[in-house]
């Protein structure tokens, strides 16, 4: 059984300062239950949305995602976080201004599996927290959209 959000619904641009490309970043979160445990993972995708490329220094002081595997009782409770990582990505980010190739270990964030309970309703979500070099403006938190509920 497995549950993830729209691509599209964690779609969000950031303009840097200076002649760095504006880049389009997507973040999908998903939860998956195999063999009676539950794992959450985040997906960090990008892509420059103008291909003139001027200035390719460095986009982020720090670039880091939470992702979290969140029980609640009931389809409108509220959520429980059950286990939480932490992911740094800022190198990985820095590296390569058009985006990964493909979806690998390196661009993804996976919390710790979770025993799973068919009464309860699971779910996965994160946060993401980045600072962008050079704005002056410091550290931004953009809460994401989590993956539909999983139950039964």
């Amino acid at each position: 059984m497995s549950s993830c959000s729209d691509d599209f619904a964690h779609q969000f641009n950031i303009i840097f300062p200076g002649q760095k490309p504006e880049t389009t970043y997507y973040i999908p979160n998903c939860a998956d239950v195999t063999s009676g445990k539950v794992t959450a993972s985040s997906t960090v995708r990008w892509q420059i949305v103008d291909d003139q490329v001027i200035d390719n220094s460095k986009r982020f002081t720090s670039f880091k995602i939470t992702t979290r595997v969140e029980s609640r009782a009931d389809s409108g409770g509220s959520d429980a976080i059950v286990t939480t990582k932490t992911c740094d990505l800022t190198a990985l980010v820095n590296a390569d201004y058009s985006g990964p190739a493909e979806d690998g270990p390196a661009n993804r964030c996976v919390a710790p599996t979770a025993t799973y309970d068919k009464n309860l309703w699971w779910s996965s979500d994160a946060t993401l927290v980045y600072d962008i070099e050079g704005d002056g403006k410091g550290a931004i938190t953009k809460e994401l959209y989590g993956s539909p509920l999983l139950h039964g």
